[in-house]
């Protein structure tokens, strides 16, 4: 018998984890986006049911626990996870979440894990990602939590850090948004990793919410007049999305646009302003409501792809797309309401973006400050006294928000405004005079708004 009749053969991963791996290979070779990178996997394949749901549990699930796993696969190597091959920690990282965080049977993880890891490199090699993970399985996540994790009482932040698998400095923006309120720091932590529900946005003058809802079998939304929940199901599939008169969008989205046509204006002229239009959602909202005042929107996006979207989701709508940078439009002034939803580290939506959450570091802050700094103060020129800029980001970081706002106030002539009535029904929105949304008290990405008054000067 021939060496390589005697070799054994070796089982390729079953559908699912193998969807599961190549995505976290393209996650961590390319940077790929899970939540683009995974559905486009699973319809090249043909994989649905029960196998995608396995998929998509393994996927997003590793993605969010990676902190946690690494330490825990570092603990069980007794070796750094920086030090291992980078094939293979993605191997032990999806073999670890299913013994930690599914109820996969045990034997069933670690054995088609090694399984590829022989397939991958050789035996040698498999043996080690044998060796950790039945040193992983052999403890459950709570032992290795007690382990591992920062001491509660000496460090309550790392703590909830650790256990909710967020970054450090993660948990502290959110802890220091939070404020007086940081008790709730778990439960912030705890929300970025439930599935968030998809919502929907009815087009003003084209349906209601109430019409949408029974058209796709979904409930109107608390908040947002215009929101409907969708109870599952792929909304690009729905009819009233493909013709054009609903989108989906975050609720929390929804109240921003909305808050800026609330806002109080003397002798409101209709001209309209969205300075950070991509990838058109917001647009599409402030249009529609504009075109029940008589106003116009003007929409501005450089990048090429999002204000392409702009154009896309704003179909239909008397909107005015400029492809320019909006620090250097080369608009005239006198807008009456202007929106800038300005680019931030997107901590406010980490449950829609599995992996976002490593991949964004602190030295990423200060480059968006800087920007978000700049754009406001375009929109602030751009703005007529008495007019109303809404400055809104897609973050709960402190430096993003109410420093962004403390900067204009002090160098710009703007006034605040108590933005919380802007956001009416919605309670829990801070202390006041700006918004602060949470994904734990509103089921909204984490938005924060300020609404702020153009004085003469």
């Amino acid at each position: 018998m021939s060496p390589a009749q005697r070799r054994p053969r070796r089982r390729q991963l079953d559908p699912a984890r193998a969807a599961a791996f190549q995505v976290l290979r393209a996650v961590s070779e390319r940077d790929a986006y899970a939540n683009l990178a995974l559905p486009a996997l699973l319809r090249e394949r043909g994989i649905s049911g029960r196998d995608a749901a396995f998929a998509t549990e393994l996927t997003y699930g590793t993605c969010r626990g990676r902190g946690l796993l690494d330490a825990v696969i570092g603990a069980a190597a007794k070796r750094s996870p920086e030090s291992i091959d980078p094939v293979l920690l993605d191997l032990l990282r999806l073999g670890a979440y299913q013994l930690l965080r599914t109820r996969v049977d045990a034997h069933a993880a670690v054995s088609t894990t090694v399984e590829q890891a022989a397939i991958e490199f050789d035996s040698a090699r498999a043996g080690f990602v044998n060796g950790v993970l039945r040193a992983i399985a052999a403890r459950d996540e709570k032992s290795w939590v007690d382990e591992l994790a920062p001491d509660p009482a000496r460090d309550p932040v790392g703590h909830a850090a650790f256990v909710h698998a967020h970054p450090r400095w993660v948990a502290q923006a959110f802890a220091d948004a939070l404020g007086a309120d940081a008790a709730e720091l778990d439960a912030v932590l705890a929300s970025d990793d439930e599935r968030p529900q998809v919502h929907l946005a009815a087009r003003p003058g084209a349906l209601s919410a109430a019409e949408l809802a029974d058209a796709v079998g979904g409930t109107a939304g608390r908040y947002s007049p215009y929101a409907v929940y969708l109870p599952g199901g792929d909304p690009g599939r729905l009819a009233a999305v493909r013709d054009g008169v609903a989108l989906v969008q975050d609720e929390g989205s929804q109240l921003v646009a909305r808050a800026l046509t609330l806002a109080e204006v003397d002798d409101d002229a209709g001209r309209w302003l969205d300075l950070c239009a991509g990838p058109g959602g917001k647009t599409a909202l402030l249009a529609a409501l504009a075109a029940g005042s008589g106003a116009r929107v003007t929409a501005v996006e450089p990048a090429p792809r999002r204000a392409d979207l702009v154009v896309e989701n704003t179909r239909g709508l008397d909107v005015e797309v400029l492809r320019v940078d909006g620090r250097r439009s080369g608009l005239e002034p006198g807008f009456d309401r202007v929106l800038v939803d300005a680019p931030c580290t997107g901590l406010g939506a980490l449950r829609r973006r599995p992996e976002a959450r490593w991949r964004r570091q602190p030295a990423d802050v200060p480059a968006l400050t800087r920007l978000q700094r700049e754009l406001l103060a375009a929109a602030i020129a751009l703005t007529r006294p008495g007019g109303v800029v809404l400055y809104a980001t897609c973050s709960p970081h402190l430096a993003e928000t109410a420093g962004v706002v403390a900067d204009a106030l002090r160098r710009h002539p703007v006034s605040a405004l108590d933005t919380r009535p802007l956001f009416d029904p919605a309670a829990g929105l801070g202390h006041g005079p700006y918004v602060q949304l949470w994904p734990h008290r509103h089921g909204t990405d984490a938005m924060f708004a300020a609404a702020l008054r153009r004085e003469a000067g």
